[in-house]
């Protein structure tokens, strides 16, 4: 059985991997406690590499997403091959591609990569440089993942999870968008016959089918077994939300889909949870923990 290390101690997959996992020798290590060369990589088969600065915030200067991203990446790898480290997975993003609302095709592991901004370049980046590593003896697996959600989950999942909680009328009737997401267990299935397989290469984790963002908001409120109201917005005034708000209304209102045939039949991997499961147990989770 594979004995794996993550770098990122405090990442919420890493949480997850180690909660979830049918992989049991884990150990987590952060990164801004410890340098590179510093960590001691003897004994690990695996090396999950999860620590990175995530999404674009302009309070943050470019540079510091190169550095964290791309550079401490690189150089974990570099040391956990001259370790002896057999494989190396590292978490990537559907950021690589670029502009999330410039796309309306179905993206693969194959699309074209054309990051736009500080996360994409640099984490598209640190996967160039990790394939240049590779080797017979140092395999490289780089898995991209819409929209990660699940038990603890932060950031907008959360505040959409809170939202609906509060507010008894929503404007997010009839929307008929299409976008993947990606269950929390549901990636670590991914993750563990990523590992078992010794895979290397390029994959995308998503559930099964994506979900529009009605369907997204019905499920949480049934979670919570609130009674909610959706309203369709009137064209006019939607039109004056995008100008005002194209990212948040890009993300609620437009698609964004994946096909990941080629990993599910690589990795011979159909994931064990639906998105209403998935969202089902996520709320519960959420219900749980503010109670307690």
């Amino acid at each position: 059985m594979s004995k794996v290390f993550i770098i990122g101690k405090n990442s919420f997959v890493g949480i997850n991997f180690e909660k979830f996992s049918k992989y049991h020798d884990v150990e987590r290590i952060s990164l801004i406690n410890h340098r590179p060369d510093e960590i001691s990589y003897h004994g690990y088969n695996v090396v999950l590499h999860v620590a990175a600065i995530v999404h674009q915030d302009k309070s943050i200067p470019d540079r510091e997403y190169f550095r964290v991203n791309r550079d401490l990446c690189l150089e974990v790898a570099k040391n956990a091959k001259k370790a002896g480290v057999g494989q190396f997975v590292f978490m990537s993003t559907i950021k690589v591609y670029g502009d999330e609302g410039a796309s309306r095709e179905i993206l693969n592991e194959i699309s074209p990569c054309i990051p736009v901004d500080a996360y994409g370049k640099s984490k598209y980046e640190a996967e160039l440089g990790l394939k240049e590593l590779e080797d017979e003896h140092f395999k490289v697996a780089i898995l991209r993942t819409p929209l990660v959600y699940g038990e603890g989950v932060k950031a907008n999942m959360l505040k959409m999870i809170k939202l609906v909680e509060r507010v008894p009328v929503l404007p997010f009737g009839k929307i008929r968008n299409r976008r993947s997401m990606t269950y929390v267990e549901n990636l670590v299935g991914y993750l563990d016959k990523i590992i078992e397989k010794q895979a290397s290469g390029v994959f995308i984790a998503k559930d099964e089918k994506p979900l529009s963002t009605t369907e997204l908001v019905s499920y949480i409120a049934k979670g919570l077994s609130h009674n909610i109201k959706l309203i369709s917005l009137p064209k006019p005034i939607l039109y004056i939300i995008r100008k005002l708000f194209p990212g948040t209304t890009s993300r609620l209102f437009d698609s964004l889909e994946f096909d990941n045939t080629f990993t599910k039949k690589k990795l011979n991997f159909n994931p064990s949870y639906t998105a209403e499961e998935g969202i089902s147990k996520m709320v519960k989770f959420y219900k749980n923990n503010k109670l307690s």
